[in-house]
């Protein structure tokens, strides 16, 4: 079996240390009666408000459809609002509400804890190198990905003697 408990590698490590990561951050969010995916939308429009929800899912990398219904939950707590963009009918850019704002406030001091707590233990200079093996890790992986999509694009010829 090509996974059992003395070939815990990388791969294993780096899923099981983004799960808990995870479950940590939705535990102390939940209180503020918001998810991790939610904040996600959050933070982004603090740096760029009026973004479409084509251009949300891009940046979280994660289809239009999954963020449409992020964006309407987040919508419904009152955090967030849509406004037409000038210009296209078609396309409404989103907007952080006043609520939204007090609320990042109380979620950025969650995120900071939860990643100090994350890195316990590192040198500064240890943290930074993680940070470019995990970008090296994520760049590889981004890559295979392109290619995979690329040849599954890619017909196939057909079998010798079909």
């Amino acid at each position: 079996m090509i996974i059992n408990d003395s070939q815990r590698g990388a791969g294993f490590l780096l899923t099981e240390s983004a799960r808990l990561l995870r479950k940590l951050v939705d535990r102390r969010l939940q209180p503020l009666g918001l998810t991790r995916a939610q904040w996600a939308v959050l933070a982004i429009l603090s740096q760029q408000e009026g973004l479409s929800q084509s251009q949300i899912s891009a940046r979280l990398e994660i289809e239009k459809s999954t963020v449409g219904r992020l964006i309407d939950q987040v919508e419904k707590s009152g955090w967030i609002e849509r406004r037409p963009i000038a210009g296209d009918r078609r396309v409404w850019g989103i907007h952080l509400t006043e609520q939204a704002r007090h609320l990042l406030v109380e979620v950025e001091t969650v995120i900071l804890r939860s990643r100090c707590e994350m890195l316990y233990g590192l040198s500064p200079e240890q943290q930074e190198h993680l940070c470019e093996l995990l970008q090296t890790i994520k760049s590889s992986l981004a890559s295979a990905l392109e290619l995979d999509r690329a040849e599954a694009l890619t017909p196939r010829s057909a079998a010798p003697g079909a």
